[in-house]
């Protein structure tokens, strides 16, 4: 039968610079080790750090190979991340075709006013 009475054994040794990893009042570890943990922390948690193509072919594979271990549901929850992603990808790229018309339209519509007004110019001139 152990004897509880001595349990103070585990802090007698503290090894690598005597680290106190204390807690708070709920229960977590401080991180105040690591100085002000923003170095740790997400800056937009709800953003994925990668773009939307590798999104979609991460999420292919993660599906095809769900699928190869027998698993059909969380083969199926994969592909509708990827199908999410795939949208997300081709909104994009009509916002961009969107403003490259735009901006395309815009430049030829100054060429069009700069060649009217060489040739109000010209005409004033003669």
């Amino acid at each position: 039968m152990n004897n509880f009475k001595n349990n103070n054994r585990r802090g007698r040794f503290k090894p690598n610079g005597e680290r106190n990893f204390r807690r708070n009042g709920n229960g977590h570890k401080n991180n105040s080790d690591f100085g002000n943990g923003s170095s740790f922390k997400r800056r937009h948690p709800g953003k994925n750090n990668q773009n939307a193509a590798k999104l979609v072919e991460k999420y292919n594979d993660l599906a095809r190979e769900a699928l190869s271990n027998g698993d059909k549901i969380l083969s199926e929850n994969y592909l509708q991340h990827s199908e999410h992603f795939s949208r997300i990808l081709i909104s994009q790229e009509n916002y961009k075709n969107n403003n490259e018309n735009i901006t395309d339209a815009n430049t030829s519509n100054q060429i069009k006013t700069d060649t009217l007004e060489k040739e109000a110019e010209e005409t004033t001139t003669k």
